[in-house]
């Protein structure tokens, strides 16, 4: 059984014009099933409903048409919203929208408090959250004095400290420096790895999109195509074709691919093109 499934799922707005009522059709018959313990890629220009589709997961939205279940609990349920809540984790694009006290650690505490959790256990979850991103030794520290990629850790800490199953996170490096962008790739890949947290990254850098499992490339609020990162970026014109981009490295080869240079394996990342540019010109 799948921890997240998505079954039809249509979304739609309604907005008044000058003169009628406009009907906006974010997401459009979307299937799809999320794994326990998978890390999954959403890719897409602006406008294609990868952030709806991440609000959906932890019901901040609910269907228009279809439904979404999370680890066997409807989103539309009302009554069990805490409990999906709970379960799904959500990181937004800017760490400083979701940063509330004037100490790190008191800040991680938040939402353990608000989930009643016995002080013993919070003392506990922060100092572990903490570490699982390596911010413990920040623990004192004012999170408006830290770096962007250190603040973004401290949210993504915050949402751990909950212990969510799964963590969503919509654009976590969007506004980061290259030095911050690494810090939060790397917590995202320990804490998919070494801890087993279902992690659904939704970026427009495709050399964060190559360390997931697989990826889905969304166009128009459908997917265009999926399946891992390899399968998905060897369809470099296809992707293209959607004013997306693809690996420097996918793209290097696969233009000398086209000059009939003979290229049997196209590389994801810089290490890869090295070994298949030294194996054809040896």
């Amino acid at each position: 059984m799948s921890f997240i499934s998505v079954e039809n799922l249509s979304f739609y707005y309604d907005s008044n014009g000058e003169n009628d009522l406009h009907i906006h059709n974010v997401i459009n018959n979307l299937s799809l099933t999320v794994k326990q313990g998978e890390f999954l890629c959403v890719l897409g220009h602006n406008g294609c409903g990868k952030s709806t589709l991440a609000k959906h997961f932890n019901a901040i939205l609910l269907p228009t048409e279809g439904k979404v279940i999370v680890d066997g609990i409807e989103t539309s349920n009302e009554e069990r919203c805490f409990d999906i809540r709970s379960t799904v984790g959500l990181v937004l694009q800017n760490p400083d929208n979701q940063l509330v006290a004037s100490i790190v650690e008191e800040d991680i505490a938040f939402g353990p408090e608000n989930l009643g959790i016995p002080p013993e256990e919070i003392r506990e979850r922060v100092d572990s959250a903490l570490k699982a991103v390596d911010m413990y030794e920040y623990r004192h520290h004012a999170p408006h004095k830290l770096s962007g990629g250190q603040k973004q850790r401290i949210a993504i800490a915050g949402i751990i400290a909950m212990q969510p199953k799964c963590i969503v996170l919509d654009e976590p490096t969007a506004m980061l420096d290259p030095r911050g962008r690494q810090e939060v790739m790397d917590t995202i890949t320990k804490l998919n790895k070494e801890h087993g947290i279902t992690i659904i990254l939704i970026t427009h850098y495709m050399d964060e999109a190559v360390k997931a499992d697989r990826i889905i490339v969304m166009e128009k609020g459908q997917i265009l195509t999926q399946g891992t990162p390899k399968e998905v970026f060897t369809q470099v014109d296809l992707i293209k074709s959607h004013s997306l981009d693809v690996p420097q490295a996918t793209e290097i080869c696969h233009l000398l691919q086209k000059t009939g240079v003979d290229i049997k394996s196209i590389p994801l990342d810089e290490d890869e093109c090295v070994d298949v540019l030294m194996e054809v010109f040896r």
